[in-house]
């Protein structure tokens, strides 16, 4: 465990950026396993659906999360009650919003969508208030419990929650007839 700490600091960025795209994109692979209906069940896993989740993970959330969390660092420093308050109340006003809609929106680009802001428009608000509830608690482990080299892979595997619950969103939404 000490030699992986240690190529973990000698390495954030990369341990961090790596850590939290595999994370990341488990979270479709747990919501095609385990969320889907039994119909697609049978179908098996979609590599494809999959790889797009990886790819925005890895294109926007982990490299947005990494640097975002180190500027918050740095604009709100320390762990104290009001450190950790500002800097959730400043990450739900600014990040969530920002990375909520590169989910729903990057997913739609990457499917070639004629509208890619159909999935965002009827499902933003609704991911958004429970992001809050859920994120402000999250974050607020994460400000005052993890250390700051390590805060982008906690944050993945926090992720790794909520975007299953993303996954599953969108996934209602695409079995809709039309």
């Amino acid at each position: 465990m000490h030699r992986a700490w240690a190529a973990f600091r000698a390495h954030p960025y990369l341990s961090n950026v790596v850590g939290y795209t595999v994370l990341f994109s488990s979270a479709d692979l747990f919501q095609q396993s385990f969320l889907r209906g039994e119909q697609q069940l049978s179908a098996g896993i979609d590599w494809t659906q999959t790889a797009r989740v990886a790819t925005v993970g890895f294109c926007f959330h982990a490299n947005f999360n990494y640097h975002w969390l180190r500027r918050l660092e740095r604009m709100l420093p320390g762990g104290g009650i009001r450190a950790v308050a500002a800097k959730v109340v400043v990450d739900q006003l600014v990040a969530a919003p920002l990375t909520i809609s590169a989910f729903y929106i990057g997913l739609s680009v990457l499917e070639h969508k004629e509208d890619v802001l159909e999935v965002w428009r009827q499902k933003f608000w609704t991911s958004y208030k429970t992001g809050v509830v859920f994120w402000s608690t999250m974050q607020a482990v994460n400000f005052s419990l993890v250390p700051p080299v390590a805060r982008t892979v906690f944050l993945g595997g926090v992720a790794l929650i909520f975007t299953i619950y993303l996954c599953h969103v969108r996934q209602q939404h695409d079995n809709k007839p039309e």
